[in-house]
């Protein structure tokens, strides 16, 4: 069934792109080129030489207690967040990526050399540059071959944050040209264009790049599902279940509000929950979710599925009364998008309703066709109006109050078992941007810490920050994982009470909050 899955790209496409670009010699680096590159890498190693040796601080920052490393972790953190900047080059210092607006394009020139230079100093001594400390400011490089790929950050965040931002820009990219592809590409041509071939996928990259800002659910490896009534869920999961003549069918999900509510796999075999964050977030691109057609069809990559081939993916929004005219991406925050710290939260009125299927079946037709009488019978037994009330009434989300446990603000829950996160909508004193941010990072921090990924000598179990203006709690454990905000002013005793009274809400309410033994084909 699965060898049949994939759906090859042309390899014809490919190699019109190769012949263009050697035809009209646009990569042709000059002798000036290489000379000016050559001058910096000797500028560059002459000043790494003059530095002070590593082993030395490392010595020293060995001999630090874990309390001072978080206390200078915690004081890290800014009171001012400007937006992080995203660059790809490939490995011949080509531009491929960047989140600076045009008219910076001179600069970004001069530092896509320079990091290019930095990175080639390195390697020439069989060495990977993986970070550069600046005052408050960080700037990660990631190589992929042929592919460099680098963040600058001043939110003070741990490095394995940006990493992980990088590593799914990354796959993004895989999402639209496949592994295969790019080896082939820069095989024949080292100085290949790239941008010709990502020219329209720019839009999935920067909603990417918005998303991973305030997204715990992916920060944590995690999916977040849609809170609803099982019988409401189980239901609509049976409306997906194919019939036993289509065995193409790899994945099929309903979502809203960008969160899943359902979705069904064939027995033995689960999609990788980043493949998911991949795809969920292709489809909500604005060429996409406000297609006016009644469906779009689309070849893409699903990386950690398969990276050398591409499966065709079918999309449906169903507009309900009272549907917004935008994504499920709420009003967004600030310049970099939402960071309510979770898939957005849809508006008042915002009810539409998506129907994605992955396939390996070439005919359109044929899966347009079953997906509109899935709609239909989703429409029939009451499921469409059932999950469009859920979500006009709030029911989808819930407030920290609901819990009625003194002291607490927020939290986020991870079921390990379920692969799943959830949490409730951030309230007063983190309504404002810069105040979500902030707690954000301070979960990312303590996330970091307990699971030892910046190179910690030994992972944590429990880990308590507090700070002026609150305390955070990270406790893991082999069920679950909990990050939880509380009042600066209790008392430990209160906050390990807290934490064991979410855990127990969690517990109760978990038919609502995670998508159980969904059924498979």
């Amino acid at each position: 069934m699965y060898d049949r899955i994939l759906v090859t790209e042309p390899e014809a496409d490919v190699d019109a792109a190769i012949e263009h670009q050697t035809a009209v010699g646009q990569m042709d680096a000059t002798a000036d080129d290489e000379e000016s590159k050559e001058n910096l890498r000797t500028k560059l190693r002459n000043t790494l030489s003059k530095k002070q040796s590593l082993p030395d601080v490392g010595i020293r920052q060995r001999k630090k207690g874990r309390s001072a490393e978080m206390s200078e972790l915690t004081a890290t953190l800014r009171s001012s967040y400007p937006p992080r900047q995203y660059f790809v080059l490939t490995n011949a210092g080509k531009p491929v990526f960047t989140t600076l607006r045009d008219e910076y394009s001179v600069e970004v020139a001069s530092s896509i050399g320079i990091m290019q230079a930095l990175i080639s100093v390195f390697l020439d001594d069989q060495d990977k540059i993986r970070s550069i400390n600046a005052g408050s400011c960080r700037i990660t490089f990631l190589l992929r071959q042929p592919l460099y790929y680098v963040c600058v950050s001043s939110w003070g965040e741990p490095e394995s944050v940006t990493r992980l931002h990088l590593d799914y820009l990354h796959l993004q990219i895989l999402s639209v040209v496949t592994a295969q592809q790019l080896k082939k590409l820069f095989e024949r041509r080292t100085n290949f264009d790239l941008r010709r071939l990502l020219g329209g996928a720019e839009p999935f990259m920067h909603t990417l790049l918005q998303r991973l800002e305030g997204d715990m659910a992916i920060n944590m490896s995690s999916l977040q599902f849609l809170k609803l009534d099982q019988a409401i869920r189980s239901r609509a999961a049976e409306a997906l279940i194919p019939v036993s003549k289509m065995k193409d069918m790899l994945y099929i999900v309903l979502i809203a509000a960008g969160r899943i509510i359902t979705l069904v796999r064939p027995k033995k075999h689960s999609i990788h929950s980043t493949d998911l964050h991949i795809l969920l977030n292709t489809v909500h691109a604005p060429s996409i979710y406000n297609n006016s057609a009644s469906a779009s069809w689309l070849p893409i990559c699903l990386p950690k599925f398969n990276s050398t081939g591409f499966v065709n993916t079918y999309v449906n929004f169903v507009r309900r009364d009272g549907d917004s005219n935008g994504p499920d991406s709420g009003s967004g925050d600030g310049e970099n998008g939402s960071t309510t710290g979770r898939s957005p939260s849809p508006g008042p009125s915002t009810t539409s309703i998506g129907l994605i299927c992955v396939t390996g079946e070439p005919e359109f037709d044929v899966i347009r066709a079953w997906g509109e009488n899935v709609i239909q019978r989703l429409e029939r037994e009451g499921s469409l109006d059932a999950i469009s009330n859920a979500i006009r009434s709030g029911g989808s989300s819930y407030s920290v109050s609901e819990l009625g446990i003194p002291g607490l603000r927020h939290f986020f829950y991870k079921s390990r078992s379920h692969v799943q996160v959830t949490g409730p909508e951030f309230e007063e004193p983190y309504e404002e941007l810069q105040e979500r941010r902030r707690l954000i990072t301070l979960y990312q921090l303590i996330h970091d810490a307990l699971h030892g990924k910046s190179g910690q000598e030994k992972t944590l179990k429990l880990q308590y920050i507090r700070t002026e203006k609150e305390g955070v709690l990270g406790w893991i454990t082999q069920p679950f994982e909990l990050y939880a905000t509380l009042s600066p002013i209790l008392p430990k005793s209160a906050v390990i009470g807290a934490a064991n009274a979410v855990v127990k809400w969690v517990k109760k309410e978990e038919s609502k909050l995670f998508l159980r033994d969904a059924p498979t084909f």
